[in-house]
């Protein structure tokens, strides 16, 4: 026993990290109920395609287990994976029931996109667009996606409202949804505030029992056989997806997905305090690997694209720091095949509660900018409101680079602008253009 406790020790680094197994596990489990919403919204935003909704909840727990399992073990990085929110909306709304095409064609655009992500995973240009953006541009990245967080979690727990008039507006604060958020949130805090490690695990959980005892939240049981795969399994059209129409639609899965998993990755690396000296992250060219390929079994299986998710955050909040942490995730994905009922009994508000956390945490990173150099400042905050505004993390960090682009080139700095900011800020012009 203590042979492998050393074994696991050595391979995930967690002494140089200042961690222990127990920690990573019980960050694993952060990290896994509050992406556990995601194998419920899933399958309810894919099934208005026509797939099988059965179909769609057993491919969305084998590609989170399958690609946290791979980001765990390959590049040690805390971060876990599932099929992305606003892809998969993208995947619905737009490519299927938007434009017409069957939804085995847009399996097939995912699986293609996802070929593309392995093939630039593997040459050294993804990792380079990664490691070459400005320091201030990754804090303002890391802070939009906390503002984004921040801005799903008060939207689920009904918070925060659509308006008409005003776009979003407040909602009923003192309806059971809105105060049991609120009341999470606050008891999140005060535990962290006393140094307790496990203080966004516990408060989850006392939410989601005081919920079950108010009668706010629905306990739905524990075990349940996994519904039969068969439908959507290997069900995606390639010769479709390479027609003409659909060429669009695969270069915007690849800015998405490219670009989601940067700022996701550089957050969290940001927030684990992995991130090397001079601003680069380790390892990276195996987190992407992982990524893209998760993307591409994720459309053989029968989901939209598998990407790493923000709400890793929450886990690293709660001390993950290496791999075991995504891989503990994993192996829960797995046996949510068999505990469905058991994790759609995690309400809203007790996911919500945990991720306003997580974005508060996250925000802090504002304050480390250069604030002395507005050419620096200026275009990270712009990021960081651009996200949560435009409800897309790809789009926020496509504004960023443009305005960085733009300010040192009329502030006559354009030499202090690396290549790759020129080009990803000309590829995302084009997209804003043309896509």
């Amino acid at each position: 026993m203590s042979a492998m406790r050393s074994s696991v020790l050595e391979r995930f680094q967690m002494a140089q990290q200042g961690t222990t197994a127990q920690r990573e596990v019980q960050a694993g489990l952060v990290t896994f109920m509050a992406m556990a919403y995601i194998v419920v919204v899933n399958p309810s935003l894919l099934s208005q395609t026509g797939m099988d909704y059965g179909a769609v909840f057993v491919a969305t727990c084998l590609a989170a287990a399958l690609g946290s399992l791979a980001m765990g073990w390959l590049a040690n990085y805390p971060v876990a994976l599932a099929p992305g929110m606003g892809q998969n909306a993208f995947f619905t709304f737009a490519v299927v029931l938007g434009e017409g095409h069957r939804f085995e064609t847009a399996l097939g655009a995912v699986f293609i996109s996802g070929v593309i992500f392995i093939v630039l995973s593997v040459l050294p240009l993804r990792a380079w667009l990664i490691n070459a953006i400005p320091r201030s541009l990754k804090l303002g990245i890391a802070a939009g996606i906390g503002l984004f967080i921040g801005f799903i979690s008060l939207r689920n727990a009904a918070i925060v409202v659509d308006d008409p008039a005003t776009l979003v507006t407040s909602g009923t604060l003192l309806s059971a949804g809105p105060m049991m958020a609120i009341l999470g949130f606050a008891l999140i805090v005060a535990l962290a505030a006393r140094g307790l490690a496990a203080a966004v695990l516990l408060g989850m959980l006392a939410m989601t029992v005081l919920g079950w005892l108010t009668g706010t939240a629905e306990f739905k049981g524990v075990l349940a056989l996994p519904p039969d795969p068969t439908p959507l399994l290997f069900a995606l059209d390639i010769q479709g997806a390479l027609s003409l129409s659909m060429l669009t639609t695969i270069l915007t899965l690849l800015l998405v997905d490219v670009f989601d998993t940067a700022g996701t990755l550089v957050a969290v690396a940001e927030r684990s305090g992995i991130v090397r000296a001079d601003g680069s992250l380790p390892r990276l060219r195996a987190a992407l690997l992982a990524d893209s390929s998760a993307t591409a079994l994720g459309a053989l299986l029968g989901t939209s694209s598998t990407t790493s998710f923000i709400e890793s955050g929450a886990g690293v909040a709660a001390g993950g720091r290496t791999g075991l942490t995504a891989i503990t995730t994993g192996l829960l994905f797995l046996a949510c095949l068999f505990l469905a009922p058991l994790a759609q009994s995690v309400p809203p508000f007790a996911t919500a509660a945990a991720l306003l956390f997580v974005a508060c945490l996250m925000a802090r990173g504002l304050a480390d900018l250069p604030w002395d150099d507005l050419t620096e400042a200026a275009p990270a905050v712009v990021t960081a409101l651009a996200m949560p505004l435009f409800f897309s993390v790809a789009d926020g960090i496509g504004i960023g680079f443009i305005v960085y682009a733009l300010v040192k080139l009329i502030s006559g700095r354009a030499g202090e602008a690396p290549a790759a900011v020129w080009l990803i800020a000309g590829i995302f012009g084009l997209k804003f253009a043309f896509l």
